[in-house]
């Protein structure tokens, strides 16, 4: 069974929906660990209650973000975990990480990457006037919101809609594809070819 680490900043509602994937057995793997830069996040309490190991690394008490980064390594191989789920954590990955791990990560993003990438992308999308928004679930590289794209799940913009209602409807997607790309992912079942995932059919 492959072993998935998840890291995140906030509520964590992300991270719930894998937990509860794996509860379900729609995911079929093991979650090892939470890792945090928010000793605050109430991703640790859903981590409690799961019965997750939580590392949370207070990222204001570091001088540099080098030194920050060098201690979240540290602690994602000691995660020994086949894939890391990055489900709203608010930092730019380091290269030393992305060398490390290539292939082994993917993030969500609320938008339809490669339009609206870094933050408020539920506002840029409002604010540029599109018809269609959505998230996205990719692997993660050197770059913004960048890489590989796994999935992606359409959410209409209706004529009432604002960034928190836009927010809103997106992120119950959010909760279903990002499972969903860690299951494939598990399973064997996603296969890179340059910028193109190919997700390939299940195996017997």
């Amino acid at each position: 069974m492959k072993r998935i680490a998840v890291l995140a900043s906030g509520r964590g509602s992300n991270f719930q929906a894998i937990i509860d994937a794996i509860s379900a057995g729609t995911l079929r793997a093991e979650c090892v660990r939470l890792i945090t830069d928010n000793p605050g996040a109430y991703a640790i309490t859903r981590a409690k209650g799961a019965g997750v190991p939580v590392t949370a690394l207070d990222y204001r008490s570091y001088a540099t973000k080098g030194a920050y980064e060098a201690d979240l390594l540290a602690a994602m191989k000691d995660c020994r975990a086949d894939l890391f789920v990055l489900a709203g954590y608010m930092r730019i990955i380091g290269q030393a990480i992305t060398d490390t791990f290539a292939g082994k990560m993917i993030n969500i993003h609320p938008a339809l990457l490669p339009a609206f990438a870094g933050l408020h992308a539920q506002r840029q999308a409002i604010e540029y006037g599109v018809k269609v928004a959505g998230c996205t679930v990719h692997l993660v590289d050197g770059g913004m919101d960048s890489g590989p794209i796994i999935l992606q799940v359409c959410v209409p913009v209706l004529e009432d809609d604002d960034e928190d209602s836009l927010a809103e409807r997106i992120l119950a997607e959010e909760h279903q594809a990002l499972p969903a790309a860690a299951a494939l992912f598990c399973e064997g079942r996603l296969s890179v070819e340059g910028r193109r995932v190919r997700i390939l059919p299940p195996r017997d």
